[in-house]
């Protein structure tokens, strides 16, 4: 039987944000789900049930400036350093000592800064469709994937990017999935309706966005990043439009005990795509947490 998911708010000092939970309010530990960009923690609804299967309580936050999450004004309110802050917090409100902090594209981001800061003791750490910022910024400044990343460029121009992607009853955030999903029947109209009616909210696109202004390079802003020791799960989608594969090799410089799992017909919302493979791998990974495919 399928453990259902239900919602509930946990206070911050940012506000009350809202936590899509699933799982025994008893177990004594915790999977933490941050979701990425333009997505919303319903992003996580195939892997909720299979961490709370596993023994886990999962949550998966909206976190700040989506769903029904706090939307704090100005950019800085979205640096890294604000967003690691809600995740202790959030941890330090499930009252669990075991953690399991898994990260997609921006919420991937957030997951590497708040392992490299050891902001709270983390048992893994899994990531899904986003690099290792230190393989991120060498390939920025080379080759395919400054070409890709063009498109934060024009994030960073006010009103702009709001009035494109909200067109039309926000008809860009829909196609953003649906144009680079490898499986579309696996994003029908009424999960786009979900990110769509989430970018309708009035100043949901600009905190959204206030992601990519308050953070470009500030991950490397304050020295040399140490190196992760917490086993780490690297699961990447190799059709990603946005992110391409070459930042994938090298990461093992940075991640002292690393797994590297590969889905040839997965795009950039990995877990949405093939949310089979995704959990058969997250369930293989837990169970041994053996390191594998270091070379990347």
């Amino acid at each position: 039987m399928t453990a259902e998911i239900g919602t509930r708010f946990v206070e911050l000092e940012a506000g009350r944000f809202e936590v899509q939970t699933c799982g025994d309010e008893s177990a004594d530990r915790l999977a933490l789900f941050l979701h990425g960009f333009p997505e919303h923690a319903f992003s996580w609804r195939h892997q909720l049930p299979v961490l709370a299967g596993l023994g886990y309580l999962a949550w998966a936050p909206n976190q700040r400036g989506y769903g029904r999450s706090p939307r704090p004004r100005g950019r800085d309110a979205y640096a890294l350093v604000e967003l690691c802050q809600d995740v202790a917090e959030l941890i330090d409100a499930s009252g669990r000592r075991e953690i399991l902090l898994i990260g997609h594209d921006w919420g991937g981001g957030v997951a590497w800064e708040f392992a490299r800061r050891a902001l709270r003791p983390l048992q893994r750490l899994v990531v899904m469709n986003m690099p290792h910022p230190s393989r991120f910024v060498e390939e920025l400044r080379r080759g395919p994937q400054k070409r890709r990343s063009r498109y934060e460029q024009l994030f960073q121009l006010p009103w702009l990017p709001e009035r494109f992607l909200g067109a039309r009853g926000a008809r860009g955030v829909g196609r953003a999935f649906l144009d680079m999903a490898v499986h579309k029947e696996r994003f029908p109209e009424d999960v786009l309706e979900v990110y769509r009616a989430q970018a309708r909210e009035p100043g949901a696109l600009t905190a959204m966005l206030n992601w990519y202004r308050a953070n470009r390079f500030r991950t490397l802003a304050d020295g040399p990043m140490p190196r992760i020791e917490v086993p780490t799960l690297l699961i990447w989608g190799m059709q990603d439009q946005a992110l391409g594969a070459e930042l994938v090799p090298g990461t093992e410089e940075w991640v002292r005990d690393l797994t590297v799992r590969r889905i040839p017909d997965a795009s950039h919302w990995v877990q949405q795509d093939a949310p089979e493979q995704v959990n058969a791998i997250l369930r293989e990974w837990l169970a041994t947490a053996a390191p594998s495919d270091p070379a990347g």
